[in-house]
């Protein structure tokens, strides 16, 4: 099937609505941090359950300040998979603290108690857990085991927006957590993140370090009828997002539970024609709660990826290496981690396919076909 058009792995659902919106914010002359920005704050964190939200460039930044408001930093340890993104470490590493690599559960690619424990001392402040390509974490025990431990929970939900556990928004209960707008992600604002706290001090703080740490914000001077003279209370960060990524964001919201409802459907359309085919494990939700499909992985049993991954190229699929490891990346050649089995075997026989709200019955017939017939060489 040669010259077959390319299915791409990811397309991001924006279209006009999103233009009009972005059009509007540039036509009223707010283009900066403003009114649409703590908008999208207050939706995005009554979307996800919690109860403050604070706009950020990207899950990076937020995960940055995440760590700095917890007051981490040098000679302090912070556990986080290795398997992820290469940000969750780099984060760490920012505020001049250790990564300390765990590994990770089989079946949801996310740490448990049973790897944060393995790996815990004395010195260890903090998590950063993932809630890996949408795949929610067991909330309810490791928030548990970070308050009997007197450790600093911190959610990477970057890939978790529309995703549940225990019958609630991956974000409700969490004391800090934060979201990536990557054009990969269910919703995007290009680029952009969000941190979403349920202290209203720790949302204060954070709006102030994300804006070179000033006591009044500049939307508020802007909007005052009386001269203001701010402070700068500490040494902080240019870390905001714009009116026009807000615009964009809002009407992306609007959208979420859509989107889910189709990937969970185009999900399970993949796990029902997969079940016969040896050779192939599917991601699916774990028992305490339901994945919005942000990535669907697929992990390989006798398989070699990379024959997979070309094969599928060939046959004009754009489909992905797992996710990575970030103790196997040369940033990370300093480390000497204690054995990842788990890590290891995901990231080097999972596959990424296609999974977006284009994807049509046809092209996951194609997809599927080709793995079967991989399968039964």
């Amino acid at each position: 099937m040669a010259g077959v058009a390319v299915i791409p792995v990811m397309i991001p659902d924006l279209g006009e609505e999103e233009a009009q919106a972005a059009a509007e914010a540039i036509r009223s002359g707010w283009v900066a941090q403003g009114p649409r920005v703590a908008r999208f704050e207050t939706e995005f964190a009554a979307a996800v359950g919690a109860g403050h939200g604070v706009a950020v460039s990207s899950c990076t930044t937020g995960l940055h300040l995440a760590l700095v408001l917890l007051g981490i930093g040098p000679g302090d340890e912070v556990i986080v998979p290795s398997l992820s993104f290469i940000a969750t470490a780099n984060a760490v590493r920012y505020v001049g603290a250790t990564p300390v690599f765990a590994d990770v559960e089989l079946a949801t690619g996310n740490l448990s108690v049973e790897t944060i424990d393995a790996v815990r001392t004395l010195r260890t402040r903090a998590i950063i857990a993932v809630h890996q390509g949408g795949v929610p974490f067991d909330t309810v025990a490791l928030r548990k085991a970070a308050d009997d431990w007197s450790v600093a929970l911190v959610e990477d939900a970057a890939c978790a927006a529309g995703s549940t556990a225990y019958g609630l928004p991956v974000g409700a209960g969490a004391g800090v957590a934060a979201w990536s707008f990557h054009p990969r992600k269910l919703i995007t604002t290009g680029e952009g993140g969000m941190v979403t706290v349920s202290s209203a001090d720790d949302a204060a703080r954070l709006k102030r370090l994300r804006e070179h740490g000033m006591n009044v914000s500049a939307a508020d001077r802007h909007q005052s009828t009386q001269p203001v003279l701010e402070a700068y209370l500490e040494t902080a960060f240019n870390y905001r997002m714009t009116d026009i990524q807000a615009a964009v964001g809002l009407v992306q919201l609007g959208k979420l539970s859509n989107l889910v409802k189709q990937r969970r459907a185009l999900a399970a359309r993949y796990q029902r024609e997969m079940s016969d085919i040896n050779g192939l494990t599917p991601v699916t939700d774990p028992a305490y709660g339901q994945t919005n499909y942000q990535s669907f992985w697929v992990l390989l049993n006798g398989l070699d990826r990379d024959e997979v991954l070309a094969e599928l190229a060939q046959r004009g699929v754009s489909a992905r290496r797992g996710i990575m490891a970030a103790h196997l990346e040369p940033a990370y050649r300093d480390v000497t981690p204690g054995p990842l089995p788990v890590t290891e075997r995901i990231t080097r026989d999972s596959i990424i396919l296609p999974l977006h709200h284009r994807l049509t019955e046809t092209d996951q017939d194609h997809i599927i076909g080709v793995l079967r017939e991989l399968a039964t060489r």
